[in-house]
């Protein structure tokens, strides 16, 4: 065991979800698909970008689709010179890939594959999802990938903040993980548009600090897990 002298400093992590895209506001499933900002979506980005502007952030590192990259971006642009302006790609903060159901509505998803639909409400982590263009991810297969990305990450920034841009999947992740929640158990908690979400690792732990912060925001942003 460590001792105090050896112990690992721990790490904030601001964990941001990219702001609203058109799909999101339809209620589409994007999942891998890569889908851009709305204008709406521009808006929040370049408010949470302001509003994180003054605050310590030593590393950005975005999901390499461009609604969360776009959103990192801004962040960094608002930053101008200081440290923390580069932002690195993390394809491992991809929201979960969705298969056959991308792309579709929620009544399209239902009406097309109803029994994939039902097990998906039910929240069967094991759940198969029927092919699409990309291949369909297991609600576990994919908190697994998730949270694994955010603990490499915290690992190798020890002491520092990072700001991790992501998806409301990865959040729901984050938060199941930090609260030690079943997988299996209802979502009952807000996944926000362009809000910061803090946490901090430490020793491999992950701790939620606070959920949803989203004053910097008006009107008010979509809960939405695309």
């Amino acid at each position: 065991m460590l001792s105090k002298n050896n112990a690992v400093a721990p790490t904030t992590i601001l964990l941001i979800r990219h702001g609203e895209t058109a799909w999101n506001a339809e209620k589409r499933l994007q999942g891998h698909l890569d889908i851009a900002l709305n204008a709406e979506g521009e808006r929040q980005a370049a408010l949470l970008g302001a509003a994180l502007a003054a605050e310590r952030i030593d590393h950005i590192v975005s999901s390499d689709l461009q609604r969360a990259r776009q959103t990192a971006d801004a962040i960094a642009r608002a930053r101008g010179a200081q440290i923390g302006t580069q932002v690195d790609i993390e394809p491992a903060l991809r929201e979960r890939c969705y298969g056959g159901f991308e792309g579709l509505l929620y009544s399209e998803i239902a009406a097309r594959f109803p029994l994939e639909f039902a097990a998906w409400q039910a929240r069967d982590v094991d759940g198969v999802l029927p092919p699409g263009a990309n291949r369909g991810e297991s609600f576990r297969e994919f908190y697994e990938r998730v949270t694994g990305a955010i603990a490499e990450h915290a690992a190798a920034h020890p002491g520092k903040t990072i700001a991790l841009v992501a998806h409301g999947g990865v959040l729901e992740c984050a938060y199941r993980a930090a609260l030690g929640l079943s997988l299996e158990t209802p979502r009952d908690f807000k996944v926000l548009n362009a809000s910061v979400n803090r946490f901090v690792m430490e020793e491999g732990v992950l701790r939620l600090v606070s959920w949803g912060e989203v004053s910097h925001l008006q009107p008010a942003v979509l809960d939405d897990l695309t």
